[in-house]
């Protein structure tokens, strides 16, 4: 059993090295813990139960050797050096009153919209998901939550005019887009397109 342990370690000490490598992005200490992790292993070799995973069990013995050493070398200090603005705790008014600006400007959005920004961005869904879920194709899925965080980009930032300026330039495109009355001459069309837009 002692000899088929020590070759164990021995077989998986390239595996741990990278590992370490890994977690402490720094060779010399990559070594040491590499080190540690393995004479806390031998010291627990009586824990170790054959048949098991050897390689789970020694990689466990390695993080948590790393989180421990972590936590011993994370500063303490007396409260009295500490700067006040440590001590000190901002106001959360602003904080509430940009979620209720948020809420608010959620709660304008169309159904679909809302919808789709909620389950894509807040939930984390995938467009594929969100596409099943809506019932309908993954560009489209796609478009609603793009044009939900333009929107909310827009009211939020207080770039409403830039929105309604964008609307209007629609609404003009569309207007030169109507097709003129026959038979009437450039007065006439002017006064229609005037007429037209009241």
């Amino acid at each position: 059993m002692s000899d088929t342990f020590h070759d164990q370690i021995i077989a998986i000490l390239p595996k741990l090295r990278i590992q370490a490598l890994a977690l402490t992005r720094n060779r010399t200490v990559a070594e040491d813990l590499v080190q540690d992790a393995v004479c806390n292993a031998l010291s627990a070799k009586a824990s170790f139960m054959p048949g098991t995973n050897f390689g789970a069990w020694m990689h466990r013995i390695m993080r948590n050797r790393f989180i421990s050493d972590l936590r011993k070398k994370r500063e303490t200090s007396d409260l009295d050096d500490a700067p006040q603005s440590f001590l000190a705790v901002g106001p959360t008014h602003e904080d509430r009153l940009a979620l209720h600006e948020l809420d608010a400007a959620l709660a304008r959005l169309p159904d679909d919209q809302r919808e789709a920004l909620v389950l894509g961005v807040l939930e984390g869904i995938s467009y594929q998901e969100l596409a099943e879920v809506s019932g309908c194709a993954v560009g489209t899925a796609k478009s609603r939550v793009f044009r939900a965080r333009r929107q909310l980009e827009i009211w939020l930032m207080g770039d409403e005019a830039a929105a309604d300026r964008k609307t209007a330039d629609r609404k003009d495109h569309k207007a030169a887009a109507r097709p003129r009355p026959a038979g009437r001459n450039a007065r006439d069309v002017v006064s229609y397109a005037s007429a037209a837009e009241v």
